[in-house]
């Protein structure tokens, strides 16, 4: 097989065809790399054995990254290995890298399904249409890889993973955290410190360091023909610290009579950063045509090699002028031209006079122009501009337009920042850097979009752009979690609009209001309040019909500023219009959380699981993974309040996977995994999650959090029978008073303040509740509002109160809420010593607990129902089968019937995959067939 060096990015034959590859020797373990040879045999091995691996190897430059990608290649018997390198010329071309990797297997493209193979045609530019999704792109290529290893074991060997695009590095990510038994590998080795590989975090890493002096000794005295004395090693292994390729270059660089101890070592050794300037002395030796061609091969891209000599030709040099390059081994020309080393590479273009490197660049943009590369003509173009220049600024602008359509945002920005770069205009200049800001939102880097933006806003506010730029600022404050700082920006910015737009203004003050519900009481400059003023003072434009996202404006500015009875139809027409329309996909995920809240605030629970249900096959359908993770969260709690404990914790687990996928942080989200596990009596996760919670939303800007953790607090003590602790925790939310919590917390009150005997804050809390409960009307609501009653009323009235609720909750889906009722009843007739009643109750409160999986209320229920005299068996313990997270996950789709295929696109893996997890379910459960999987899991 081929030995590869350097940042080659050819597939050898043997590396590509479609046969099984020939048996080989073992390879030879590298000197000094024996731990990290015997990591890659294994990795090798569980890959043949039908596992997936992935592993990233960091290092600095000439440690010998490639040389181990060389020992996996040849350790890889019996498995396909594909090489690529990432390139630096194609860092600003969004999925270049990963339309090379799967350049030889497109073909297979055809087979994909329908939206992942639209994203990928988009992605590499193959088809027109709307800009790739990038969640989509990575489902396509996660599908294909596991087609093509499903005919033999695959690793991907990538090299110089610090060149990679951006876009590629993400897919790659998401693809390597997938991958679990799918006979595929994905090996990456780059330099320490790569800021643009973040999307690999959580893969697995190695990081090579220097030889050990005993191995570097060895290979020393390999690389050295003539004799070496042991001062002279000694100080070149301390000098390069181990480094094999700086070891290997001084070996040769000194006379023999230095390594012999015979003439003195020079004062400092090109060790370090004087490597690369004892590589660019190399090249400077060169005849001057020599170095010209190196120069073009260090500024062109590796693509297309016939482009370089075509550049070659136009500034006149001849193709033998590569010859003496390539007798010193600086570079070698066959199957394409390829540096010897990284370092060379850039030694040899930054070593260059500004002027020759702009020739450079001016002859390959007319090669590419000819050939109808035009973002590659732009980009030398540039490069080639010494003063700001319109025509170069405007090729560049386009090829940002076709970037964004392929869906490549940062190559969009980048290409964006570079025009701004070269706008002659100061104000065309600002334009093009607000333009780039927003692509670097778009893009997911806030900190750059943050400085483009600083840039430009003092020349915009001159140009009418000050409304763009005070919106973008608060979009990248929220981005940053700085809710606090975005509705004083937007009110500001609100009354800057010149001349009026309604819409603009609306839309403006949707966001506002959003962010200063989730900064509440710690928004900077103004407050809550305020916005909804703001809000009710700028009507809607009569002649447009009201969008969802309208009413929910006014709604919620209704129901903070004037009141809660008066909101409500404007909110219930909200919910009903996200119900009923696919208007909760246009509102992105700030509308899709207020809707939530409005829901919640209308204890309107059908609304709300309608209003998610529809949204998820949306979203699922078009990869909206942002707005799914928050979707799949509500529905986490819909289930809940069902009674499905168990499908509760199937959706948490879902929401947390695309949390992770898309970088979003756990205790962003673990307040609904709180309510789960209150209601599960799990008391010192609950505790601690809580703790997290609270703290997180603290320290980010988003306090809102912080009423979770209060909420499952709430529960969990009343499930346990500490009343006061649960009215200290409710409390805290009554004062408040948020909506989506605000109404929610209010029988929780009346239960715990009656126990604890504070009646005052108990009648309190049933004032609000009865106001708003009767406004809202939903059966939930008025049986919510009748259960509380109950608990304040004299005895003569009580009885009634408690039927009326458990009518009125028998209507609902809230099966928690009617157990309660129950328990309550059942509690409340022992008290009358109506012994025999009371013991209906309590067995129906049990009964629904205990197969619901609600332990805490259910021991509750037990203690009362001994009490009376009863027998029950004890609740049931939270143990069961031992199964992961994701094991649960895929025996409860399976048991409920969903295909593996069906599995595979719900959880974001491969079907391989699926089946993987099934066979370990199956044997953990004893059995033998999916029809038994719902009574196992049930038991």
């Amino acid at each position: 097989m081929t030995r590869w060096r350097g940042d080659s990015n050819e597939w050898s034959s043997a590396f590509t065809r479609r046969e099984p590859v020939e048996t080989q020797a073992a390879p030879n373990v590298l000197v000094g790399r024996s731990d990290d040879c015997r990591a890659l045999d294994e990795m090798v091995e569980a890959i043949r054995q039908g596992l997936s691996r992935s592993l990233v190897i960091f290092g600095e430059p000439g440690i010998g990254k490639t040389r181990l990608l060389d020992y996996a290649a040849q350790a890889a018997d019996g498995v396909r290995a594909v090489r690529i390198a990432g390139l630096e010329s194609e860092l600003r071309l969004g999925f270049a890298a990963l339309h090379r990797m799967l350049l030889p297997f497109l073909d297979r493209a055809a087979l994909l399904p329908g939206p992942q193979r639209e994203a990928l045609d988009s992605a590499f530019g193959l088809a027109a249409g709307p800009a790739a999704n990038r969640f989509l792109v990575s489902m396509s290529v996660l599908t294909l890889l596991a087609e093509i290893a499903a005919e033999q074991p695959l690793i991907w060997l990538v090299d110089d993973a610090h060149w990679l695009d951006r876009e590629s590095v993400a897919v790659l990510g998401f693809v390597g955290r997938r991958l679990h038994a799918d006979r595929t590998g994905l090996l990456f080795c780059a330099r320490e410190a790569s800021p643009g590989l973040a999307a690999l975090d959580g893969l697995p890493t190695r990081h090579v360091s220097g030889l050990e002096p005993a191995a570097a000794q060895a290979l020393l005295a390999a690389t050295v023909s003539g004799p070496l004395n042991a001062r002279v090693a000694a100080r070149i292994i301390n000098e390069t610290g181990g480094n094999p390729l700086a070891l290997r270059e001084l070996a040769q660089h000194l006379t023999p009579d230095q390594l012999a101890g015979r003439s003195p070592l020079p004062e400092r050794l090109p060790v370090g950063r004087r490597l690369q300037g004892h590589f660019l002395g190399q090249a400077k030796m060169l005849p001057p045509a020599t170095g010209t061609w190196l120069l073009l091969a260090s500024a062109a891209s590796d693509n297309d090699p016939a482009a370089l000599w075509r550049a070659a030709a136009l500034l006149g040099v001849e193709p033998d002028a590569a010859d003496p390059a390539v007798a010193q081994d600086i570079v070698s020309v066959a199957p394409r031209v390829e540096f010897r080393h990284p370092l060379i590479r850039s030694a040899v273009y930054e070593g260059a006079r500004p002027g020759d490197r702009r020739q450079a660049h001016e002859a390959l943009a007319s090669i590419a122009g000819q050939d109808g590369n035009l973002d590659e003509a732009a980009w030398h173009r540039a490069a080639a501009s010494v003063v700001p220049d319109e025509d170069v600024a405007a090729d560049l602008e386009r090829s940002a337009a076709r970037a964004e359509r392929r869906g490549g945002y940062v190559a969009q920005a980048t290409f964006l920042a570079r025009a701004a770069e070269l706008t002659p205009d100061p104000r065309g200049r600002a334009a093009r850097l607000l333009a780039a800001a927003q692509a670097y939102l778009v893009a997911g880097d806030g900190a750059l979009a943050e400085a483009m933006l600083d840039l430009a806003a003092p020349r915009l506010a001159g140009a009418g752009l000050h409304v763009a730029v005070q919106r973008l600022r608060a979009s990248i404050a929220v981005f940053f979690s700085r809710h606090k700082d975005a509705p004083s920006l937007l009110l500001d910015t609100v009354a800057a609009v010149d001349p009026p737009d309604a819409p603009l203004i609306r839309a403006m003050l949707f966001e506002a209001l959003q962010a200063a519900l989730v900064a509440r009481q710690h928004t900077v400059g103004t407050t809550p309040l305020e916005v909804a003023r703001a809000a009710l003072r700028a009507p809607r434009d009569p002649s447009l019909d009201p969008t969802a996202a309208d009413l929910l404006l006014d709604g919620f500015a209704t129901r903070i500023a004037v009141g809660y009875p008066q909101a409500v139809p404007l909110l219930r027409a909200a919910v009903e219009a996200f119900s009923s329309t696919d208007q909760l996909t246009l509102a992105g995920i700030p509308g899709t959380i207020l809707a939530q809240f409005a829901a919640d605030d209308l204890w309107d629970e059908q609304g709300r699981q309608a209003m998610f249900l529809r949204a998820e096959a949306i979203h699922r359908r078009h990869g909206a993974l942002g707005a799914l993770r928050v979707i799949l969260a509500g529905l986490c709690t819909s289930e809940l309040w069902a009674g499905r404990l168990a499908e509760a914790e199937a959706r948490y687990f879902e929401a947390a996977e695309i949390s992770a996928l898309i970088g979003i942080p756990a205790p962003a989200s673990t307040g609904v995994l709180l309510d789960l596990r209150a209601w599960q009596g799990r008391e010192a996760e609950s505790r601690a999650l809580a703790t997290t919670t609270e703290q997180w939303g603290e320290e980010h800007g988003a306090p809102v959090l912080g009423f979770f953790a209060l909420i499952g607090l709430t529960v969990l003590e009343l499930s346990l029978g500490r009343y006061a602790e649960a009215l200290s925790w409710g409390l805290r939310i009554y004062d408040s008073d948020p909506p989506g919590f605000g109404n929610r917390v209010l029988p929780e009150i009346v239960e715990a303040s009656t126990r604890a005997g504070d009646h005052r804050a108990a009648r309190a809390a049933l004032g609000r509740l009865a106001d708003r409960a009767t406004a809202s009307g939903t059966p939930w609501a008025l049986g919510m509002l009748a259960r509380s009653r109950a608990l304040l009323a004299p005895d003569s009235e009580a009885e009634a109160f408690y039927g009326e609720a458990i009518r009125h909750l028998d209507r609902t889906s809230v099966r928690t809420e009617l157990a309660r009722a129950h328990l309550l009843y059942g509690e409340w007739l022992r008290r009358q010593k109506r012994r025999r009643n009371a013991s209906a109750q309590l067995r129906t409160a049990y009964h629904m607990f205990d197969a619901m999986g609600a332990a805490a209320f259910a021991r509750r229920s037990h203690a009362e129902f001994l009490a009376v005299g009863g027998h029950l068996p004890e609740p049931a313990e939270l143990v069961g089968p031992d199964l992961t997270p994701q094991e649960t996950q895929i025996a409860r789709l399976a048991a409920a019937g969903v295909t593996n295929a069906e599995i595979a696109t719900r959880l974001f893996v491969t079907t391989s995959t699926v089946e993987y997890h099934l066979s370990k379910v199956f044997r953990k459960l004893t059995i033998t067939s999916r029809r038994q999987l719902a009574a196992a899991l049930r038991q």
